[in-house]
């Protein structure tokens, strides 16, 4: 199994403390298979650059994916860049990945299944992405966090962690942060824009 499918997981089963919308699950997923690719040695930084190395041909299919999706030749792409590129629509392929593999099923009940999101059934992988959940795992904990689904402790999460990792998951808040940004402007922008509506 892999750390964007533990992510996966555990986003479908804990509440958020915030919304959390499908563009901020795909940015954390794409950050949670970067983590997993440069451990693999799939890729160094050079800076913030992804500079590949060799294919490790993962045993994933998104995971593969994912690797295969490096630009490999220079000049090479940031890691906040690539975010943002493998990140489009990538939470719906982990759902219709996980359900084809039948980690994840509806609720019985044809109105409960209509209206609720897919939750994990009872399966290794399911155990093993609750262990890292329970046990604060320093990379799913930091993701999760970034993610709006629980609060960082003040003392931090254990680790350590080494330096290309620090970087991909400080990318991958950065990421989460800009969007949220962008979402907020929106917003605002738009009710103002109402507010104008009203006033004439």
């Amino acid at each position: 199994m892999t750390t964007a499918r533990d992510l996966m997981i555990v986003a479908l089963e804990v509440p958020p403390l915030r919304d959390v919308g499908q563009g901020d699950l795909s940015l954390a997923l794409a950050g949670a298979e970067a983590v997993d690719l440069v451990r693999a040695g799939a890729f160094v930084l050079d800076g913030d650059l992804i500079v590949p190395g060799p294919p490790t041909t993962p045993q994933d299919p998104l995971l593969a994916a994912a690797e295969s999706s490096f630009v490999r030749t220079e000049p090479y792409e940031s890691v906040e860049d690539w975010l943002w590129r493998r990140g489009r629509e990538l939470a719906a392929a982990y759902a219709a990945r996980m359900a084809a593999d039948g980690l994840v099923a509806r609720p019985r009940g044809r109105l409960l299944a209509a209206r609720s999101a897919p939750m994990p059934v009872d399966s290794p992988a399911r155990q093993r992405a609750t262990a890292r959940w329970a046990s604060d795992e320093p990379v799913l904990a930091t993701l999760a966090t970034a993610l709006g689904l629980r609060e960082e402790p003040a003392e931090g999460f254990p680790g350590p962690l080494d330096e290309a990792v620090v970087t991909v998951l400080a990318s991958t808040g950065d990421a989460l942060a800009e969007l949220q940004a962008v979402r907020q402007r929106r917003s605002i922008e738009d009710a103002g824009f109402d507010n104008m509506w009203q006033a004439l």
